[in-house]
């Protein structure tokens, strides 16, 4: 029965790699860090070589830090290996709360309630706030795991476009007889480093009797005077109602995500949330580096400010040389290959700059819209100045 479905399934994989869209894993040899040891045996070498590390989401560079290193190693002798269990039968530790707590208190909200990825925070969300007769309005650029949960949930769905003022208030006037309303978005749109108008997005709430829900997964930890995320950078705390994240980012990069919100808000996702409810509870390492990266994210005003200046630095060497940048000032800077032969020339420049040492990655279809393939560069304070035009030099050497 399966040589039918070989036959189609390999025919989807050809046509992909003959659009120049197959996307491979390299290897790394070392921890995740700025620098990192890729292994060579994809292209022949059967070895290991040293690289710089610019396509990962560890912002503030802790996800080798030594202190959250520290905390997840005590964590195994302390809290064991694995919970084997979900939450609500016996995998809650005092730590799991002690990190809701945390949580809670950076972002300001009522309580948090962990989940095993931020995928499945926004998986578990929207179904069990939202039914047939309230209105979801999204964000048409929202991450992947938003558009399935909302999938998810009975509630009625409109889509608006990206960070578009005029196109949200007239889905929220289609919407007006729904008996509850939210408006989702990223704070941060991961694949081009756009910060949403949060300000404004809350002012039309405010206006149609709507919530907020804000994936903060780009920002928690960096962004903001004390790195509370985009709420926290607009001055709107107060007006966002939920915020979902994750811990896989710049809170020490392993695993694990989150929403915090207002304590009703948590309390039914403890009861209804099927992510919550069937899914092993977070590791005990991972708990408690998370807990370490979280206390230091709070005082790491001299690595947000590092962070700052590598991307204000990147920005301009890059923009001197003549590359096509997206604008804007966070960490994520996409270095955009338009047209038909963008995703060939993107993937062909990223080769060539892992044969200089700097690691990036190519993005292109189905990631990225068609025509829109980009190098997504992503800024960390674990980078040096040296590091950020080792980079630059490497992209002009690579475009030839």
């Amino acid at each position: 029965m399966y040589g039918d479905t070989r036959a189609r399934l390999r025919a989807e994989l050809d046509e992909i790699e003959a659009a120049g869209l197959t996307k491979r894993e390299r290897q790394l040899t070392t921890p995740q860090s700025a620098h990192v040891g890729v292994a060579t045996a994809a292209r022949g070498s059967g070895g290991t070589e040293e690289a710089l590390n610019f396509c990962a989401n560890n912002y503030l560079g802790l996800a080798d830090h030594p202190d959250v290193l520290a905390a997840a190693r005590n964590a195994l002798d302390e809290w064991g290996f694995g919970m084997a269990s979900v939450r609500f039968i016996c995998g809650t530790q005092t730590q799991h709360t002690a990190l809701e707590r945390a949580l809670a208190d950076y972002l300001g909200t009522d309580d948090a309630i962990l989940f095993s990825s931020c995928f499945d925070a926004n998986g578990g969300v929207f179904e069990v706030l939202f039914g047939a007769e309230d209105a979801i309005i999204s964000d048409e650029l929202n991450h992947a795991s938003i558009i399935d949960g909302v999938r998810l949930s009975k509630a009625r769905r409109y889509r608006y476009r990206n960070a578009d003022m005029a196109d949200l208030e007239a889905r929220l006037q289609e919407a007006a007889d729904a008996r509850s309303r939210v408006i989702v978005t990223d704070g941060v749109f991961s694949m081009d480093g756009y910060l949403a108008p949060l300000p404004e997005i809350c002012d039309l709430a405010e206006r149609y009797d709507a919530m907020v829900l804000v994936d903060d997964s780009h920002a928690v930890g960096f962004v903001g005077p004390n790195g509370g995320g985009t709420p926290e950078h607009f001055g709107v705390v107060d007006r966002v109602d939920i915020v979902t994240g994750t811990l896989g980012k710049a809170l020490g990069g392993a695993s694990g995500g989150y929403v915090a919100g207002p304590q009703e808000v948590v309390d039914l996702l403890r009861q209804r949330a099927r992510p919550y409810l069937f899914s092993n509870a977070v590791a005990p390492s991972v708990v408690a580096g998370s807990l370490a990266a979280l206390e230091i994210a709070r005082d790491s005003s001299a690595a947000r400010e590092r962070l700052v200046a590598n991307t204000a630095l990147f920005r301009s060497l890059m923009t001197e040389a003549g590359f096509d940048l997206l604008p804007g000032e966070h960490p994520i800077t996409p270095v955009m290959f338009p047209g038909e032969d963008g995703a060939r020339e993107a993937g062909r420049i990223a080769d060539a700059m892992l044969a200089e040492g700097v690691y990036v990655i190519p993005f292109s279809f189905p990631v990225v819209p068609r025509g829109k393939a980009r190098i997504r560069v992503q800024l960390s304070a674990a980078h040096s100045e040296d590091d950020v035009r080792r980079c630059v030099d490497a992209f002009v050497r690579a475009r030839g």
